[in-house]
């Protein structure tokens, strides 16, 4: 095929989290002589946009409600004639579907779904309805097998709709973070001493249950002279520090916020640890491994489970159950120097099969068998 592949990825916005860095690496690791990548946001400024190739042609609509996104982003498709609308996050398909449609173009939509959704009776009955949509695109990408379940089971969408590609990790990126990048000053007496650090990074919410994590750390830090380094902002943060507070180990937890090079903090942790209720993937799981570190994860389905290779690369706990994470987390801080060379090494192995240009490739297949279905589409009309 001469003609390049034009594809749209549209988001809210190049924020900090998981779906935009997803798109990022999709965005910058597509092979630039077949396809034509063109990004589409909100009126938004995000903290990723200053890592977009520059050769990426970026559209900013002139709205920050969803809602009135529909027929700027319709003319925007209808404009730079694409082949392929790409949307991640439900509630962003919905409008990168109808946006499609109102275009009264042949381009195709295809969406992703990352996340495991659903429990309650008001939810499922949402999900149904994200499914009556997903109707509409070509192909939906599911990024673990877990959650393509779900969406067989709660989205009732097709199964030989759903292609499973599990999230890119720039490993390339993560190697040049970690070997041009440094701690911040403020932050390196932390991992200057003796201690043990263990670190762990995502948003201060709910899902991510930091509360079982700090319990656990406790009773760590009781048997053995160690810090606790928290990455990322969020709604719970004062409410987990004062639980900090009252188990009496503030001065050993670090609330150090959103850090735009985790991968230092990750590199020069001795244990990386996250605590989550639910994943559908567990992006930073890999990126820990991928920066050397040992990990150890809550049970948290779908996505740690497969990442980890039901703990095969790391060491899988019961969600919510601070005195498992806490043996595993002292019997990790106590390994020889050999068995940490080995788990290191094991983890080293496990990353590379996430690495973006792997996984980038899978994209690019789907995105050429969905404009090769439009072709045989055009022939036969």
């Amino acid at each position: 095929m001469d003609k390049k592949i034009k594809v749209l990825f549209f988001i809210y916005q190049m924020g900090a989290g998981g779906a935009a860095r997803t798109l990022l690496n999709v965005i910058n690791n597509i092979d630039r002589t077949k396809f034509e990548p063109v990004l589409v946001t909100l009126n938004y400024d995000g903290s990723y946009e200053q890592y977009i190739e520059p050769d990426v042609k970026f559209v900013k609509l002139n709205t920050q409600r969803l809602r009135s996104a529909i027929i700027p982003l319709s003319k925007v498709i209808r404009q730079e004639s694409v082949d392929i609308v790409f949307s991640t996050i439900p509630n962003y398909n919905i409008i990168a579907i109808l946006a499609r449609l109102l275009s009264f173009t042949k381009a195709k939509n295809i969406v992703r779904e990352a996340a495991f959704l659903g429990g309650t009776r008001s939810m499922n009955c949402k999900l149904l309805i994200y499914g009556l949509f997903y109707r509409f695109a070509s192909k939906v990408i599911s990024l673990s097998n877990g959650v393509k379940e779900n969406l067989v089971e709660r989205y009732k969408v097709n199964r030989d709709n759903i292609q499973v590609i599990y999230n890119p990790v720039d490993l390339r990126n993560i190697q040049q973070s970690i070997e041009q990048g440094t701690i911040s000053e403020e932050h390196a007496s932390i991992f200057s001493g003796n201690d043990k650090v263990i670190v762990t990074a995502g948003r201060l919410v709910k899902d991510k249950d930091q509360r079982t994590l700090l319990q656990a750390f406790a009773k760590v830090n009781a048997r053995i002279n160690s810090k606790l380094v928290i990455l990322g902002e969020g709604e719970l943060e004062e409410e987990l520090k004062a639980l900090a507070l009252h188990l009496h180990i503030h001065e050993d937890v670090h609330f150090i916020g959103f850090q735009e090079n985790p991968y230092v903090y990750f590199q020069q942790a001795d244990l990386f640890v996250l605590s989550s209720i639910r994943e559908g993937f567990g992006h930073v799981l890999a990126e820990a491994l991928a920066a050397g570190t040992p990990v150890i994860s809550t049970h948290c389905k779908p996505g740690a489970e497969e990442v980890l290779c039901g703990g095969e690369y790391g060491k899988l706990c019961e969600v919510g159950n601070s005195e498992q994470m806490a043996e595993f987390m002292y019997a990790d801080l106590s390994m020889t120097k050999k068995e940490e060379i080995e788990r290191i090494n094991k983890g080293y192995k496990r990353a590379s099969q996430f690495d973006a240009v792997t996984i980038v490739k899978q994209y690019e297949d789907v995105f050429r068998q969905t404009v090769g279905q439009l072709n045989e589409g055009v022939e036969g009309s």
